[in-house]
């Protein structure tokens, strides 16, 4: 019997703009309703998800921070988005400029390939 497939995790780069509401904030305001009204609901609705944060405010004026979600399928992913948008960093704090969703190396599943990838050292 094959080995039984599993889903690829899906990985979404979240492009956001900050609003003068969350640049009114202190750090530590901003810090601590990050840890208490975005953490809490991610917790209570999903598992499996991993976020990193990028700063390009530097070089973007439509673009001021790239959110790195990765989930471990698209279950995941959709309750996911469903806690974020219950929280007031969808649309009150953030505006989501645009959602790039995907799977790394969807093309080389796809065709039975492996991956083509660089590696500097």
């Amino acid at each position: 019997m094959p080995a039984e497939e599993t889903q690829p995790p899906v990985t979404a780069f979240m492009l956001v703009k900050t609003t003068p509401e969350w640049l009114a904030l202190t750090v530590q305001e901003r810090v601590d309703a990050f840890t208490t009204q975005v953490l809490p609901a991610i917790e209570a609705k999903t598992t499996g998800v991993r976020s990193r944060f990028y700063d390009t405010e530097f070089y973007s004026t439509r673009v001021t921070d790239v959110w790195v979600w990765e989930a471990e399928d698209h279950h995941a992913y959709q309750l996911l988005i469903d806690a974020l948008r219950e929280t007031p960093f969808w649309d009150r704090y953030f505006e989501i400029v645009d959602l790039l969703v995907g799977t790394e190396n969807g093309y080389a599943r796809t065709y039975g390939l492996e991956p083509v990838a660089t590696i500097t050292t």
